[in-house]
């Protein structure tokens, strides 16, 4: 006797893309923005968080492992408030070292090609003060170039950033709500209705007189250098003039975020 037919197995679903999150600031404990943020993508599937400071304490940055966390990805976010216009200290060293030559970047440097980029940052000052007529002088807007040119260089798509202004004053509501709607975004990617026509970006092309020298065997690199600076800091008194608990004004500006 036959055996009836078995019923067709239903369509599997497409796995989600995964993401990558680098999330930096220097001192969890004065965050308002990044950290909430920081938690709610821990959450998300298929979303794996780098928390830079935490993982490299010493400033010694595994490249090898970080390249590879890259290779997996298709979306890479950039997640640290803005301190001076730019991205914390461990981040632009993260992005100096991992991002190399002839991997992310110029001759034979395919690596990044076709994923995406998307900046989540938060700043201190009021989206009042990024005004020509603001204490900021520009609109927030002409500090976004170096991160456009980083994916530039590296062929990736840079996506409509993420950012909360006036981290200082937003309300805890308000803050729980820019938080549920990044956790909605990761949770979307990549059916943006923003990136439909969103066009790939062509690497920029560098000519090899323009590429970078390779340090000479045993010759320190920008991690080396942060790393012996980290520990002269780390052997220096406690009580600096420089320490936010001599200077509760330092840490207010720079480190609420």
């Amino acid at each position: 006797m036959d055996s009836p037919p078995s019923a067709p197995t239903p369509p599997q679903p497409a796995p989600k893309t995964r993401i990558y999150v680098l999330a930096a600031h220097p001192d969890w404990g004065q965050s308002r923005i990044t950290r909430p943020l920081r938690d709610a993508a821990t959450a998300v599937p298929q979303v794996q968080v780098c928390d830079l400071y935490a993982r490299y304490p010493d400033y010694h940055i595994d490249v090898a492992t970080e390249q590879a966390h890259l290779t997996a990805a298709q979306l890479v976010v950039l997640l640290h408030p803005i301190q001076w216009y730019s991205m914390p200290a461990l981040q632009k060293l993260w992005l100096d070292e991992v991002l190399s030559h002839g991997w992310a970047y110029g001759q034979g440097g395919h690596a990044l090609r076709g994923k995406d980029l998307w900046l989540v940052a938060s700043t201190g000052g009021a989206e009042a003060s990024y005004h020509p007529q603001g204490y900021n002088r520009y609109f927030f807007d002409a500090f976004l170039p170096p991160y456009e040119q980083t994916a530039a260089l590296c062929g990736m798509r840079f996506l409509p950033p993420l950012i909360l202004h006036g981290a200082h004053s937003v309300s805890n509501t308000e803050v729980q709500q820019h938080a549920a709607v990044f956790r909605e975004r990761l949770l979307q990617y990549p059916h943006w209705p923003e990136l439909v026509d969103m066009d790939s970006c062509p690497a920029c092309e560098v000519p090899e007189q323009d590429r970078p020298h390779t340090p000479e065997s045993g010759a320190a690199t920008p991690g080396a250098w942060a790393a012996e600076g980290f520990a002269q800091v780390k052997a220096e008194p406690a009580q600096r003039a420089g320490d936010t608990e001599q200077n509760p004004q330092r840490s207010r500006l720079l480190g609420a975020a």
